[in-house]
């Protein structure tokens, strides 16, 4: 098979402009050498090798936080910069009314006050290859697709003990890649033992809230500060001791304070998490329409209810304030991209691009017979009711921030854990553990009601849990008293009780009942989405196989899947409205927005420290050389998704300048279509990072573990 990389132009500009490769979501470890080329004449100044080859390659200081962010590190303590949305749970998880790390931040003054966090992690990646000649020897493109699941996990399994037999901190995983037209194998090593550090008042770290979400311009101090441990004896991966010490990392990030300015090159490394711009354009109106509508939809009634809740009390605002952040992120993302989507035609860009490749594939005879585009469109079709229905069920029952009741009687038909004697099976019991520090009954009963009401209106009969008879039959349509119903009388909501599986009562336990009706639309949901699933997957590797083959002269790249990737770009402005938007901000800039604050905009109040802090009429050596300025956030064209938050902005010597945060409202059709001319990435300045380190936490231990130059 021959092997291809894959780099995506707009679909109309193949033939009118010339490759300019600021665009892509790189592969360290086979880098085309095109792409270096480009990145030596935009300034990189490092040799090819010091990306992935050797101990002391920039990939070895960036990290997978969490499994859903990215970090990197910043001195020979361990010590770990990531952003405080993606350190947000943690700090949450350690708030309590008295001691409240998410509105007041939390500063560690020692080792000892660094605080563990329950299934917090890291990976470094170690190795990354091609494995697809192996995989296509097995005949993997011949598999379903849950056979090609079961194979694949198969493998990893037997892979990871033979690499566990010779390293036991290893652990590996195969991706497909280039919509499964490549196979990669990854190998990570994963630290248990992470540990909060440092973190800003949720005011500063979240500044803007909502309404200034994926905005330009952005002032947010977006960074949050946590630690690596290690087993003092072998110096490597160890759950949680007491006893473990700071890791001493072979390579960390040396941080900057020398700044940039417009046009200087900037390279992310990270994480992103998921693109999907060889979509068809068939494709792209699923998106659009049965999954980014019911998304925003329902997200948007659920967050009315938990906003309420939260604005009145103190306690659930604790609770719920990660859930919230969850939820918006992606409600105004969803919101965003669809627009994107039709102010710049992109279904009608994308289908005269496909033209391009019907008439390519007649006059070559590539994948003839087996690529149809026609086939491809009927396809999407029949499906488009039923992915409609499975994100509005998903949004509505099957997300993690849903209400405790649901995920109480889905976990009971979804393998629960079991106890009791074996062979016994009177004695088998289930139990669910006091979370109430997690969740508000109150809350949750309000926003269940509001969902089963929304879900009903908006999903066809056939897609709709028998228990809307019920509602209708035994309480007159009244869908709060329905919840209230089940929250008081199922035994599901007593915690720390033991629940007798195999009793009658169980079986008709409302809650138990409810669960059932929801497992069994799901079922047939999904029973509806599985006729289509493997031939329109077929027919998008095929589409991704006819691109690649068409333009196989150029470098390219894969679409993201959450596996370490590189971008790189130039520190610049675009035009915002017409203007120019200016490629940072600086610190009168927030003060402006702190008094608007004070007037009773939420997402603009911070403590008054913070406003001093930030009037100062000299900020030291965090001032920018250039301008005179505190820069605050800053833009760049470098190509990111969500996963990359967190992600280490470097300069060309490798020296880190910021951390990525953030995309702009005018790009946010970029997981499908990277607008050149909009697509910005938005970072907080590292000297903003330190600046309220030093003059806000007080953090003169941590600064001269840091060591900026």
């Amino acid at each position: 098979m021959k092997k291809f990389i894959l780099f995506v132009l707009p679909f109309y500009l193949f033939t009118c402009l010339p490759l300019k490769a600021d665009e892509g979501m790189w592969t360290l470890y086979n880098l085309p050498n095109a792409v270096y080329e480009t990145m030596k004449q935009e300034n990189y100044q490092l040799p090819y090798g010091a990306l992935y080859q050797g101990e002391d390659a920039v990939k070895n200081c960036v990290v997978n936080f969490g499994g859903f962010c990215s970090g990197v590190v910043v001195s020979p303590d361990g010590l770990v910069f990531t952003n405080h949305h993606c350190g947000f749970e943690a700090i949450r998880s350690h708030s309590t009314v008295e001691h409240d790390y998410m509105l007041n931040g939390f500063v560690s003054n020692s080792y000892e006050e660094e605080l563990p966090n329950k299934d917090l992690f890291v990976s470094f990646m170690v190795e990354q290859k091609d494995i697809t000649p192996l995989l296509d020897s097995l005949g993997i493109n011949q598999m379903s697709n849950d056979k090609k699941y079961h194979f694949i996990d198969s493998l990893e399994n037997a892979m990871l003990k033979e690499i566990e037999a010779k390293d036991s901190t290893l652990r590996v995983e195969i991706k497909p890649f280039y919509e499964g037209n490549a196979y990669y194998l990854t190998t990570y090593r994963d630290y248990p033992d992470v540990r909060l550090v440092f973190a800003l008042p949720k005011s500063m770290g979240k500044f803007g809230g909502e309404t200034d979400n994926w905005m330009w311009p952005r002032q947010t101090c977006d960074f949050s500060v946590f630690r690596i441990y290690v087993d003092p004896k072998t110096g490597g991966p160890a759950k949680y001791s007491k006893d473990n010490v700071p890791m001493k990392p072979k390579k960390w990030a040396p941080v900057s304070l020398q700044g940039y300015v417009p046009g200087s090159f900037s390279m992310t490394i990270g994480y992103p998490g998921s693109t999907s711009r060889y979509l068809s354009s068939y494709g792209i109106k699923e998106r659009r329409d049965a999954r980014n509508k019911p998304m925003y939809q329902t997200r948007e009634v659920k967050q009315n209810v938990m906003i309420r809740h939260m604005r009145a009390d103190e306690a659930v605002r604790i609770k719920y304030d990660s859930k919230y952040a969850q939820s918006s992120n992606y409600w105004k993302n969803s919101i965003g991209m669809n627009k994107c989507i039709d102010s710049i035609g992109l279904i009608q860009q994308k289908a005269a691009f496909e033209q391009q490749i019907r008439h390519w594939q007649d006059s070559t005879g590539y994948l003839k017979g087996q690529l149809d585009f026609n086939l491809l469109e009927r396809l999407y079709q029949k499906r488009f009711n039923a992915m409609r229905a499975l994100t509005f069920y998903n949004e509505t029952f099957g997300r993690r921030n849903t209400d405790e009741m649901t995920r109480r009687a889905l976990r009971v038909h979804n393998k629960p854990i079991i106890n009791g004697k074996d062979g016994k099976p009177k004695s088998y019991y289930i139990e669910f553990k006091d979370n109430s520090d997690t969740w508000d009954e109150a809350t949750d009963r309000e926003i269940l009601a509001a969902l089963l009401k929304h879900y009903r209106e908006q999903v066809e009969i056939k897609y709709q849990p028998d228990f809307y008879n019920v509602i209708d039959h035994d309480f007159k349509g009244n869908y709060q008293k329905f919840v209230d119903h089940i929250y008081k009388k199922s035994k599901l909501m007593k915690n720390d009780k033991k629940i007798y599986i195999n009793k009658r009562s169980y079986q008709k336990d409302p809650g138990v009942v409810y669960g059932l009706s929801l497992i069994d639309i799901q079922a047939a949901i999904r029973a509806d989405l599985e006729a289509t699933y493997d031939s329109i997957d077929i027919q998008e590797r095929y589409l991704c196989a006819a691109k690649l083959r068409m333009e196989e002269d150029l470098p390219n790249y894969s679409d993201a899947n959450f596996t370490m990737r590189l971008s790189y770009g130039q520190v610049g402005e675009y035009l915002l409205g017409g203007q120019p938007s200016g490629y940072y901000t600086e610190a009168s800039s927030i003060v402006k927005k702190m008094e608007q604050g004070e007037k009773g905009v939420i997402d603009y109040e911070a403590e008054p420290i913070m406003k001093e802090l930030l009037s100062k009429p000299d900020f030291g050596k965090y001032t920018d050389k250039t301008t005179g300025k505190l820069h605050l956030c800053f833009l760049t064209n470098n190509d990111i998704t969500g996963g990359n938050s967190g992600s280490p902005m470097f300069n060309g010597k490798g020296e880190l300048i910021g951390l990525a945060f953030d995309g702009n409202w005018d790009s946010l059709s970029s997981d499908i279509f990277f607008d050149r001319q909009l697509a910005r990435c938005i970072g907080v300045d590292i000297r903003y990072v330190l600046y309220m380190m030093e003059s806000w936490g007080k953090a003169d231990r941590l600064l001269r573990e840091i060591n900026a130059k």
